[in-house]
C-alpha cells in the first residue's frame, strides 16, 4: 500500500456486555485509548495485540453491495474509517490526531457475522477489520484526520 494515504474517522464504537451478557456495539464521539487499548471497551487490557479493530468503508460498502445490510459497528470495529487499512502490514502505523497506533495483525474470520447474513463471514473474511496496538496514548473524535 502506498503511504502517507489520508483520510477520516466516520464512526467510533466500544463494545459491552449487556443484561442478557450479550455483546452489544455503542456508537461514541470520542474514545479514549491508553497502553490497554480502547478505555471502556470489554476488551481493554486483554489482549494488546487484539485491542483495537479498524475498519473500512469498503466493507460495508461491499456487504451493501451483495444485499447484505449492516449497520455500522456491526463487524465489532473500535474505529471506522473512510480509507483502507486492510493492506497494512504487522508493524506498520495508523496516526489518528494524538494517537498512534502499530498494526498487529489482520482480523480472523467472525462466525458473529451469521448473525447479520448468513453469507457475510464469508464474504468479509478479507474484508472485516485489522488489529491494532496503541503505542501513543491520547484521544481520538470522530471526524478526525487519519494517516496510513
Amino acid at each position: 500500500m502506498k503511504q502517507g494515504i489520508q483520510g477520516k474517522v466516520l464512526k467510533l464504537f466500544i463494545s459491552k456486555k449487556n443484561n442478557n451478557a450479550e455483546t452489544i456495539t455503542i456508537e461514541q464521539p470520542t474514545l479514549k485509548l491508553d497502553e490497554k487499548g480502547v478505555v471502556d471497551d470489554k476488551f481493554h487490557g486483554k489482549d494488546e495485540y487484539r485491542a483495537i479493530l479498524l475498519s473500512s468503508q469498503e466493507s460495508y460498502d461491499l456487504a451493501q453491495s451483495n444485499n447484505i445490510q449492516m449497520p455500522y459497528g456491526s463487524l465489532g470495529e473500535n474505529i471506522l474509517m473512510d480509507i483502507n487499512p486492510y493492506e497494512l502490514s504487522p508493524g506498520d502505523k495508523v496516526y489518528i490526531g494524538e494517537v498512534v497506533l502499530e498494526i498487529t495483525q489482520h482480523c480472523t474470520l467472525c462466525k458473529g457475522l451469521s448473525k447479520v447474513d448468513v453469507k457475510a463471514p464469508k464474504l468479509l473474511k478479507e474484508h472485516r477489520g485489522i488489529f491494532a496496538k496503541t503505542v501513543t496514548s491520547g484521544s481520538i473524535t470522530q471526524g478526525e484526520k487519519v494517516s496510513l
